[in-house]
């Protein structure tokens, strides 16, 4: 049986008509625009959408009901969606910020599946941490700062033997105090879930699998943080590690006043906590050890600065 591997206007067409939406409701439904839609559909076979318009068609034939996806078979000859999944790939995406010195990632702009109901959102373009700020990172903004240090550090040391495991203790005003320092911003919620799901909205970073392995959550029965580099297997199509456990990630976005949002789950967390769509926040004081936090950059920015060190 045959597999979508390039989407037309001709599959396109037979989507929606399978979907019974109208074009204004599938245009909704894929976070286009109606006119997108009519020209794809009007030019048939002719016409390839984007890669990013491509990996969303995909999923909106992947998560359709059972008698959708017959439909669709039937209308278009037996055609099904490809059961191998599209990884972006990070290549020459990946930079050192050249303030830090911090590995980060760029994240094309385009639409990604957010939340629960995996509503199309679009997000510009932006770089996003590859790991959680650690302990020695930190140490380095409380050096050249002054700013205080986390509760459980002695004599601004922290403990022996944690270096590389994320920093902890830190409320969300000391995550931004450094971001700022580190010439770059705490992620939204938005730019965190993507860089967690790809634009495909997988439900974990690594996949639709369940697999409490791949991270460090409560099942595993780790019992502390762990390095940022730890758990390879469990990273995101970006490569970005640890979008699933080790600890809470605080966020930019507001949830109400006084209080911001969290991803992520943690090395206390049960395993269904850490789903990167599930909505957690605190207020802006909290201070615990398993909250820690890594930071982001507009794409622009970023690109301006590396272009002016060269």
């Amino acid at each position: 049986m045959a597999n979508v591997q390039v989407w037309t206007g001709t599959e396109i067409k037979a989507l929606r008509t399978a979907m019974r939406l109208s074009l204004r409701e599938f245009a909704a439904h894929l976070g286009v625009s109606e006119r997108n839609i009519s020209k794809w559909e009007a030019r048939g076979s002719d016409v390839t959408p984007l890669p990013v318009n491509q990996a969303i068609l995909d999923t909106a034939l992947r998560m359709s009901d059972p008698d959708t996806k017959a439909r669709f078979k039937g209308l278009t000859g037996g055609a099904e969606i490809s059961g191998a999944e599209t990884i972006e790939p990070i290549g020459s995406g990946q930079v050192r910020h050249p303030l830090t010195g911090s590995s980060m990632v760029k994240v094309d702009g385009s639409i990604y599946q957010s939340g629960p109901s995996n509503t199309p959102l679009w997000v510009a373009s932006y770089y996003i941490d590859i790991y959680l700020v650690s302990n020695a990172d930190y140490a380095q903004f409380v050096a050249a700062t002054g700013h205080d240090m986390p509760q459980h550090w002695e004599n601004g040391i922290f403990p022996p033997g944690l270096a590389n495991h994320p920093v902890v203790w830190v409320t969300w005003k000391d995550a931004a105090a450094y971001a700022k320092w580190a010439g770059k911003t705490l992620p939204t919620t938005q730019q965190w879930e993507k860089a967690a799901r790809g634009t495909r909205g997988a439900t974990y970073p690594w996949g639709d699998q369940p697999t409490p392995a791949k991270c460090n959550v409560r099942e595993n029965g780790v019992g502390i943080t762990t390095a940022v580099d730890c758990y390879q297997s469990g990273t995101s199509p970006y490569g970005i590690y640890d979008m699933c456990g080790n600890v809470w990630e605080w966020l930019d976005t507001q949830s109400t006043p006084g209080r911001r949002e969290l991803k992520g789950g943690a090395w206390t967390s049960q395993f269904d906590r850490a789903v990167p769509s599930q909505f957690n926040d605190a207020n802006e004081t909290m201070c615990d050890d398993d909250t820690g936090f890594r930071c982001a950059a507009p794409a622009e920015d970023l690109e301006r600065l590396l272009h002016d060190v060269d």
